[in-house]
């Protein structure tokens, strides 16, 4: 095969990595806060996928369009289950997290199951078939157009974490809880907030995912998972980390899907899990200790 025939499966693992790194980013950001295991984030990204093909069949509404309103729907209730639910568990042994989360996760993808089938669904967009030519490459449209809002919605984030007031507190509380405590924060609406941004940064990456795949409930387990090979390779609790392993994930996966079987793909993507964890423990950006 031609270079340039590699040049592009990269270019689009790439772009897709992106998507990754960005409902990554969401897992990430609830456990360096909340220090609380998400084991329902992929059932969360799937929601948001459905939520952007009812759009697009009900209203016709471009996923992209519509990434806004999942966003504020799925912080909406990310918010409620932190505040009216998961603050309860924070304290609670780690085992009893899971069993929560887990419980919530397959009240998700079966209640999906009942009101959309098992049938994959799609959003039908009219560019679907469409490409960039940028010399030898051809790059799709709407992995472009995808990419390119999950940076966006990255780019917003860490200005939103670095630069407002609200943000600053959110850090301090991840650094310092009793601190936090002690000069009046209040750490439980905190990690309401943060857990509903992780649910919004989520909601994007599935309605943003939408428009690459075809959505069908099933998918739930395997996002989840590999967010968590995202984040472990990236390191925990940093959103940069989070956007670099999404990129590395969706790379390797495209290439080898390619060189090898797509059915091989996530070999590649344990593969790699297993060699961070070796070389790095803490994941390419994460910190000792």
């Amino acid at each position: 095969m031609p270079l340039d025939f590699y040049l592009n499966i990269i270019v689009s693992g790439l772009l897709t990595g992106l998507i990754y790194g960005l409902a990554a980013m969401g897992l990430s950001v609830i456990f360096g806060v909340v220090r609380l295991v998400n084991f329902a984030h992929g059932e969360m990204m799937v929601l948001g996928m459905f939520g952007a093909v009812l759009l697009a069949q009900s209203f016709h509404l471009d996923p992209m369009l519509s990434a806004p309103l999942i966003a504020v729907l799925m912080f909406v209730a990310g918010y409620a289950l932190q505040r009216g639910l998961l603050n309860r568990f924070i304290e609670r042994p780690d085992h009893q997290q899971f069993i929560l989360l887990v419980g919530i996760a397959m009240m998700l993808v079966n209640g999906l199951l009942m009101v959309f089938g098992p049938d994959a669904r799609s959003t039908g967009v009219d560019y679907v078939f469409d490409s960039f030519a940028v010399g030898a490459l051809n790059i799709d449209k709407v992995r472009v157009y995808a990419a390119g809002t999950a940076l966006l919605v990255a780019a917003l984030l860490f200005c939103f974490f670095r630069y407002s007031r609200i943000g600053t507190a959110i850090r301090a509380c991840a650094d310092n809880q009793l601190g936090a405590k002690v000069v009046g924060l209040d750490v439980q609406g905190l990690y309401a907030i943060t857990f509903g941004i992780g649910a919004a940064c989520v909601g994007v990456a599935g309605s943003l995912m939408s428009l690459v795949i075809d959505v069908r409930p099933q998918l739930a387990p395997e996002y989840t998972l590999l967010s968590f090979i995202i984040v472990i390779v990236g390191g925990l609790g940093s959103m940069g980390g989070a956007l670099l392993g999404g990129v590395l994930i969706g790379v390797s996966e495209a290439v080898a899907g390619f060189v090898l079987l797509p059915s091989m793909k996530s070999m590649f993507s344990y593969g790699l899990l297993v060699l961070v964890l070796l070389l790095r423990p803490q994941g390419l950006l994460g910190k000792k200790g």
